[in-house]
């Protein structure tokens, strides 16, 4: 019947393991501390003149790294490779920067002769307004502001005193050959010098970086060479496939957009292409700015609008193939950044380190990501920054259940039975989410009304997926007239590495039922929902049939088995005594008890140990083998004499024997 299709993914950090509901959990993300962040924050905002290069130069290092790597396959010696590496990305940046800087020239000289076609535009915009257009009236609003502002209380000027006209003095200014060429020079320079040592620290940390990679192994991970040898490969992979796949994209973006410019007759459209590859690398805000300039110019070379709308779409038409189809096929969303998080990162530094901090922001925040996701120490910027889910499926969903939305837990129930059986979905996440609210319930930190929401929360869900439960009972109808199996489960089982098959349960009457609360019942709701989609025909008991006053009133004629579960593994006694009251209404039918959540070696015991002393059929710690255990057609197991213990009762005689003889 069902066959498991996906393995669980193992965390990478500790567990804990709580002993009474046997669930696993996280241990607690530890924060720094406000001093600690303000202490970092402000070293790189007051050392962003050492830092902003050193970080440029990391990023270059990472991204030539590969470069260097390929070159040293076919044979060119380190020196070689580094420095030609080096040498030619450098140099397409200076051919880069001297075209754009040539084409702005020219776009320069041409700005004067589409001032006509603009000064038209701006008339037919103040003729669209009603009653003297929109814009006029703006327009002086503001004028009249503006003098208000400007206006100066005039001065009483003395009777005996004529008013004079002021005097015009013009002020010229003779400089020297060399003061002009200094003053050309000075603002190059320190760009330059910066450049400059950007380029000998990339050189030497790719001639170094074994060496590199050494000493911070000794300095931060020497006590664990794997986890950092990780660390340092994983960060390697990600900004060097992100910073090449990204150049890519951008530059299957911006050929198309200098095309499409070109033959739509924009001026300078090749400058336009660059600067569109330039600012992609910008997140989010990179893509518009790079469309707002064409625009501008397409409203000053035309009169009419039709050129600015065909380049509007042609910009729109390129980022949604782009976002949508180049960039998904080429690496995803291997970065491991949410959204937010990017958006986040780009203000942040932004604010640091300036317009160098924006278009660095995605790769810097990537090594954090990294960085916390291998160091124990920096969790929480894999938290804060990553986009794994911070919660477990099983929190997640009692996270919704607690708080009364079962719309939502749907939802994410029907994304994980995308990849998931139905009893993998309820032994793996409904189940142990429902042994946090009987943690949370023996604590002491549920009311009475947050209990009831969840277990009314957990049953709603359980109706939800009545749909999805139907639709697998059919595909495993499907399934069993083909022996063979289709192609896909094949695969699927291939890949995982375990086949679980559930037995058929046609021509079984399964009755579930909870032990001992409202989270029993939900539980055993989810049961039956399982015995369900194998054929079994189902039905459900409260634990309130139960309980002694009114469990002779259950309905347990044309049964075949009653299974019994607890949330709650200290009930061992209960569980006793129902098999018991049960086994005596009716010692035809077979009587299975689930403690969820548990294992087999629990309390020292096996579940066969544990089913002999509480004379059930069977005794289930999980799913698999609940069901398994409940469509069983072996014979019910015979209820167990007690032995009990006999007083003899004595005659008044021999009562009065035995005291004389005392006496």
């Amino acid at each position: 019947m069902a066959t498991s299709r996906l393995n669980g993914a193992q965390p990478s950090v500790p567990l804990l393991r709580d002993i009474n509901t046997g669930i696993t959990a996280h241990p607690r993300t530890a924060l720094p501390t406000v001093a600690t962040v303000v202490t970092v924050v402000a070293a790189l905002y007051f050392g962003r003149e050492v830092f902003l290069p050193i970080a440029i130069a990391l990023l270059l290092t990472f991204a030539l790294a590969p470069v260097v790597s390929a070159l040293r396959r076919i044979g060119i010696p380190r020196l070689a490779a580094v420095i030609s590496s080096v040498l030619g990305t450098f140099s397409a940046l200076a051919l880069f920067s001297f075209v754009v800087v040539t084409q702005v020239g020219e776009l320069a000289q041409n700005v004067s002769l589409y001032q006509a076609n603009i000064l038209t535009k701006v008339r037919s915009l103040k003729e669209t307004g009603v009653g003297g257009g929109i814009i006029a009236r703006l327009t002086g609003v503001i004028e009249r502001v503006g003098q208000e502002i400007n206006k100066q209380e005039p001065s009483q000027p003395a009777a005996s005193q004529p008013q004079r006209e002021p005097v015009p003095v013009e002020i010229v200014s003779r400089e020297r050959p060399l003061e002009i060429l200094q003053k050309l020079i000075a603002p190059l320079i320190s760009p330059l010098a910066s450049a400059g040592l950007i380029i000998v620290v990339v050189i030497f940390m790719l001639l170094e970086r074994e060496d590199l990679r050494d000493r911070f192994i000794r300095l931060v991970g020497y006590g664990d060479l794997h986890r950092t040898t990780e660390a340092l490969q994983d960060a390697g992979k990600r900004l060097g496939r992100y910073l090449l796949m990204q150049l890519v994209v951008n530059i299957l973006f911006a050929v198309p957009i200098s095309i499409g410019l070109w033959v739509l007759g924009i001026p300078n459209a090749l400058l336009w292409g660059l600067l569109a590859l330039a600012l992609r690398f910008v997140p989010y805000i990179g893509p518009i700015i790079g469309a707002l300039l064409p625009l501008f110019l397409a409203l000053a070379v035309a009169p009419g609008w039709s050129l600015v709308l065909w380049t509007a779409a042609l910009f729109v038409i390129m980022e949604i193939i782009t976002g949508n189809v180049i960039e998904p096929w080429l690496y995803g969303s291997r970065t491991g950044l949410s959204p937010l998080a990017v958006i986040v990162a780009a203000i942040f530094w932004t604010w640091l380190w300036g317009p160098l901090g924006l278009v660095l922001s995605t790769p810097l925040t990537v090594c954090l990501v990294v960085l916390g996701r291998h160091v124990a120490q920096f969790e929480f910027l894999d938290v804060l920054f990553g986009n794994e889910p911070v919660l477990e499926p099983h929190a997640r969903l009692y996270q919704r259940l607690l708080a009364g939305d079962p719309d939502e837990a749907t939802d994410h129930a029907e994304e994980i039975l995308e990849e998931q059986y139905l009893f993998e979905f309820y032994g793996k996440v409904a189940v142990p989410a429902l042994l946090l609210g009987e943690q949370d319930r023996v604590r002491g930190v549920m009311d009475d009304h947050q209990l009831r929401q969840l277990a009314a929360s957990a049953q709603i869900l359980v109706a939800n997926l009545d749909d999805s439960a139907q639709e697998e009972a059919e595909e495993d109808d499907l399934a069993a007239g083909d022996a063979s199996g289709s192609d896909k489960e094949k695969a699927i089982d291939a890949e995982v590495g375990q086949d679980i098959d559930l037995p058929d349960g046609t021509g079984l009457a399964v009755v579930c039922a909870g032990g001992r609360g409202e989270l029993d019942d939900a539980a055993a709701a989810m049961l039956g929902q399982v015995l369900l989609t194998q054929g079994a025909v189902t039905s459900k008991a409260s634990f309130a049939e139960l309980l002694p006053a009114s469990i002779r009133r259950l309905q347990l004629d044309g049964l075949n088995t009653v299974v019994i579960g607890f949330l709650n593994r200290n009930s061992v006694k209960h569980a006793r005594f129902m098999v018991r009251r049960i086994k005596r209404i009716n010692p035809a039918i077979r009587v299975g008890v689930v403690f969820w959540g548990g294992n087999g070696e629990d309390h020292g015991e096996t579940t066969g140990k544990l089913a002999n002393a509480i004379n059930a059929d069977f005794v289930a710690l999980d799913m698999v083998s609940a069901v398994t255990g409940a469509l069983s057609r072996d014979l019910p197991v015979a209820l167990s004499t007690v032995a009990k213990r006999r007083v003899r009762r004595k005659s008044p005689a021999r009562r009065k024997e035995t005291l004389v003889s005392a006496k």
